[in-house]
């Protein structure tokens, strides 16, 4: 016997929206059916954002129509999607730090004792919260300042506020991008939670591996328009196909990189706890991948040797003469340059140009006396821009306007064109699509077969295995253990990460 289908929650037909030209969207249909954990795929562009920008409120559609329970639903403004029982958690948390937990969760909305004096009903307010933030399996004080709270935490919290203004629909924007694997598993209890109690989720995200754990069907847009609808699980080369119109066989690129001499020396780095003891070496024309769990101290380590931070003892030496690493510019002169985990808040200035931004490192050199030549940062910019093959409307384009995928390969492009000899890369692929993926990777090697040593730090095991070709796996501040990306396996690195190693 046939189960029967759960009911459509809500459906969106025949939605247009049109930009300055581009149509970000045409003719795009969605169905997400009650109690369902429905998948929201495509490459950066596709056109994902501006379809729940529409159902979120945050921006109107040229055309088509929305229907929750089959009724016509008039979704203008955010406060229109909040009354529909529409809420988003985006990847960059709407938290406030310094308010607690239970503060965050309603704020806006406080029980009172007296409306009138403005006086909150506190007792109400933290008992409230915690029932929420026990509903979802977490032991969250609900009186805890925010900005003390690790991501896990805070996405609770986030979920939490959802479930306060009973929202139906959740919109999740890459949910685990932050997370360590223990911390994933949470999130999915919370998300069967929710669903079991007939909520749905909307989720994006481009960590294609983990949709069969968490959904039941996934819907795939590509330049602006609906390609299929898939029943989860499906074939991961099968939703890459459909993604980005073209047959990956291979994540990652056949290396044409030769190893050289040593180019940096690390030994006996050590800061306070985070760090203790770490010692290694990385050559010219190689890629070396740093594991470890979250905390475990790869990017105290990568701020070290970029000079962003002071070690309490050991040597850093480039090509053999030690380094003074006192600032990020001794760092630069050096030639070593880092692409920093957050790209947004330390690897860009947003407000400016691709021009500007592609130029930072290197000012001194485009002019004289402190003066900036623009001539010159505009050939350079354009030569990179064209190279790199950015997409934007020009070199003038803000990058903030750019896609995750592009503004990570403007944060990759000022190091190309400063000619750094050792590049340190921290989480270089997060939240950017397949397709941005892959020309990243193919960037790296191509950066390592010039003679470049590049030390690469990610969370996404499969991809330390497949770019690497050592890889250096951390535990709580130390190297636990240095392996030949060629001959290791997941189960040796994670065996490591956990601090098994023998």
């Amino acid at each position: 016997m046939v189960a029967e289908r759960p009911p459509v929650l809500l459906e969106m037909r025949g939605i247009r929206k049109a930009f300055p030209g581009v149509v970000a969207l045409d003719d795009v249909r969605f169905e997400l059916r009650r109690g369902e954990v429905h998948a929201l795929l495509g490459e950066n562009g596709a056109g994902k954002s501006t379809l729940m920008k529409i159902l979120s409120g945050a921006c109107r559609r040229d055309a088509g129509e929305i229907l929750i329970d089959g009724h016509a639903a008039s979704i203008e403004t955010p406060r229109d999607a909040q009354a529909a029982g529409i809420s988003t958690i985006y990847q960059e948390f709407n938290l406030v730090p310094q308010l607690s937990a239970a503060e965050n969760i309603y704020l806006g909305r406080e029980p009172m004792r007296s409306a009138a004096a403005g006086v909150i009903d506190r007792r109400t307010l933290l008992r409230d919260a915690h029932r929420l933030l026990e509903s979802l399996g977490t032991s969250i004080d609900p009186g805890t300042p925010v900005w003390s709270l690790g991501v896990a935490e805070q996405q609770m919290v986030e979920i939490a506020k959802a479930l306060s203004i009973r929202a139906r629909i959740l919109i999740m924007d890459e949910p685990t991008s932050a997370l360590t694997a223990s911390e994933i598993d949470q999130l999915f209890a919370a998300i069967r939670r929710f669903t079991a109690d007939g909520g749905s989720v909307i989720y994006i995200s481009h960590r294609l591996e983990e949709l069969a754990r968490v959904g039941q069907r996934a819907t795939v847009l590509r330049d602006g328009r609906l390609i299929g609808v898939r029943t989860l699980p499906s074939p991961i080369p099968e939703l890459v196909r459909m993604m980005a119109n073209r047959d990956i066989s291979e994540h990652y690129p056949q290396p044409t990189r030769r190893r050289g001499d040593e180019i940096l020396r690390v030994e006996g780095v050590t800061r306070g706890a985070r760090l203790s003891d770490v010692s290694f070496s990385l050559h010219r024309g190689e890629i070396l991948g740093v594991a470890g769990l979250l905390g475990a101290g790869r990017t105290e380590l990568a701020r070290v040797i970029a000079g962003a931070d002071v070690p309490d003892a050991g040597r850093i030496s480039i090509g053999g003469a030690l380094l003074r690493l006192r600032s990020p510019r001794d760092a630069i002169r050096a030639g070593i340059g880092l692409v920093p985990e957050d790209r947004k808040r330390q690897g860009l200035v947003l407000p400016q140009s691709i021009a500007a931004n592609l130029s930072l490192p290197q000012l001194a050199r485009l002019g004289r006396a402190g003066v900036v030549s623009r001539a010159r940062e505009r050939q350079l910019a354009e030569r990179w821009s064209r190279e790199l093959r950015i997409r934007a409307p020009g070199i003038d384009a803000r990058v903030l306007t750019l896609s995750g995928g592009n503004q990570q390969k403007v944060v990759l492009g000022k190091w190309l064109a400063a000619g750094a000899d050792v590049l340190i890369v921290d989480e270089p692929t997060r939240g950017i699509d397949v397709g941005a993926k892959m020309e990243i990777y193919a960037l790296l090697d191509r950066l390592a077969a010039g003679g470049a040593g590049i030390l690469m730090i990610s969370s996404d095991l499969p991809e330390v295995m497949g770019m690497s070709d050592r890889i250096l796996v951390m535990h709580q501040g130390r190297v636990q253990a240095l392996l030949d990306a060629h001959g290791a396996t997941q189960e040796a690195v994670l065996q490591a990460a956990l601090g098994l190693a023998s």
